[in-house]
């Protein structure tokens, strides 16, 4: 990450351009000599193709998850066209995500190849079927596997839209694949009537901090989900579409749906909006019968002015951590304390833990490439090794998590970046960059200082995502260190000290996981 941000100095970051302000007034009738006027919507203006193919170069060559060196961006009236070639099927889908969330982005067009590492088909097969089957989610479906040339086809019958995406993205984590065409049906454990799959969405969009249910009007049809209105970003229309997938739905058609820059004033504001505890804990219940990792356990939840703690017991890390995030993705919520014990049911040895751990890292395609030892005490797996980057360390952190008996996971990896030189002049310039072409960041209410390289963050934020947001471009931006001074909106009495604090580079945000 900022081991590249030397890059920022050579003409990689050309000037924004100044977001300006339209207003048009209408008269009321004729002149009268009276005024009689009417203030329409403020609209900031977009980004140019230009200047969206610039920022998204940029944040792909930042972000440590892409190998960027042989992508190529390309913009028309705000539609992004990303093509060249990465190693791994997960680089490909997260330079897209990435590109989403570019203000003025209104589509992804994603030619990206994917050329990773040559493996034999039926390698690639087997370890495909021992990541399903060691997944404490996925061992329970009926997926078959099969490959041709590196293509991954998915088949079998689960029981939600959610466990099929979950199959293909465990799929996703074997090194050699290049392709997953997911043909597994849904099979739903009953009928539902048109109605009933429209309240329930309807319910999943109100709840999505990451989504204007406002602007977004919803029609079901013989269980078909037919999307219009209007979004903020393209990440916004993503992640509509991936919400729309209730229980008894058949097919989602989001055509209708308009991507509008005005609309991400009105998303944000929408994110202000205080509910009562009440509404927050059912909000993240339904956050929790949606995910195929947590959906069976039972969870308490509490919430207190926005904070909220989990309690209770699941059999595997990856649903407590699912759970978190659950909740932190919940509109309403600035905060989780995950209290939730790890009891798994019939769990491995430890040396068989240590097996499993070793063996999933060494099928990642992010991670194969490193000398990573695994050890394994009582169910807690300790990580040790080196790795180039925090995305790294992390993306090791979270194979281990998945595996089944693990119950904790102690992440000793060091990173090996260096932190590069940049004038305090120079990280400022270029956080207010990142800052101003984020759909996160609500625009001109974030102050940067910087002095010794260490970046200060005042200002107002909407959510707890806008915060994740502003941290990690501080860090993108170049600082070695932030001090976050930014406060929640309509909750300006109620801080602990967690957010009153220094992040310390490398570092890596909650948001986009």
């Amino acid at each position: 990450m900022i081991r590249l941000n030397s890059a920022l100095t050579g003409g990689l970051l050309p000037a924004l351009l100044v977001f300006g302000i339209f207003v048009c007034v209408a008269c009321a009738g004729e002149d009268t000599g009276t005024d009689s006027t009417v203030l329409a919507r403020v609209e900031a203006m977009p980004l140019e193709d230009a200047e969206i193919t610039d920022a998204v170069d940029l944040e792909l060559l930042l972000d440590e998850g892409v190998s960027s060196h042989l992508i190529d961006v390309n913009t028309d009236e705000g539609v992004v066209t990303l093509s060249g070639s990465v190693d791994n099927i997960l680089a490909k889908e997260r330079a897209e995500r990435i590109a989403e969330t570019i203000r003025g982005v209104r589509a992804v067009v994603n030619t990206i190849v994917v050329e990773p590492v040559e493996r034999n088909d039926k390698g690639i097969r087997k370890d495909i079927e021992r990541v399903l089957l060691l997944d404490p989610a996925a061992d329970s479906y009926e997926v078959g596997v099969e490959v041709d040339d590196g293509k991954v086809t998915l088949t079998g019958t689960v029981e939600s839209w959610a466990e099929k995406s979950l199959s293909a993205h465990v799929a996703k984590g074997v090194k050699g694949v290049m392709e997953i065409q997911n043909n597994i049906a849904i099979d739903y454990e009953m009928d539902r009537t048109d109605n009933e799959i429209r309240t329930e969405l309807e319910r999943q969009l109100e709840v999505n901090p990451l989504i204007d249910e406002g602007l977004i009007e919803v029609q079901v049809e013989d269980q078909k989900v037919m999307l219009s209105g209007t979004v903020g970003s393209a990440m916004e229309k993503t992640r509509a579409f991936n919400s729309s997938w209730v229980a008894g739905v058949k097919d989602v058609e989001d055509s209708g749906l308009d991507v509008e820059f005005w609309a991400e004033d009105e998303h944000k504001r929408k994110m202000t909006v205080i509910k009562s505890d009440e509404e927050v804990e059912e909000a993240v219940q339904d956050a929790f019968f949606y995910d195929p990792r947590v959906f069976s356990f039972k969870i308490d939840v509490d919430a207190d002015n926005g904070l909220v703690t989990l309690s209770g017991q699941v059999d595997n890390l990856q649903a407590k951590k699912a759970a978190a995030q659950d909740a932190r993705n919940t509109i309403g919520v600035w905060n989780v304390v995950n209290d939730i014990k790890v009891r798994p049911v019939s769990p491995p040895t430890d040396e068989d833990i240590e097996r499993y751990v070793k063996d999933a890292l060494i099928w990642n395609p992010i991670v194969e490439r490193f000398d990573l030892t695994v050890v394994a005490r009582n169910k807690k797996v300790y990580l040790y090794g080196r790795v180039d980057n925090a995305y790294e360390k992390r993306e090791a952190e979270d194979v281990a998590s998945r595996i089944k008996g693990v119950v904790d996971v102690e992440n000793n990896i060091e990173v090996e970046d260096i932190w590069v030189w940049k004038s305090d002049r120079q990280i400022k310039e270029d956080i207010e960059r990142q800052l101003s072409w984020s759909i996160y960041v609500s625009e001109g209410k974030i102050d940067v200082s910087v002095e010794n390289g260490i970046a200060t963050l005042e200002g107002e934020v909407n959510s707890i995502v806008e915060l994740d947001s502003a941290i990690k471009d501080a860090f993108n931006g170049g600082a070695r260190r932030v001090i976050n001074r930014l406060t929640i909106k309509e909750y300006p009495e109620y801080y602990p000290d967690i957010y009153f604090r220094d992040y310390r580079w490398p570092y890596w945000p909650t948001i986009m996981q």
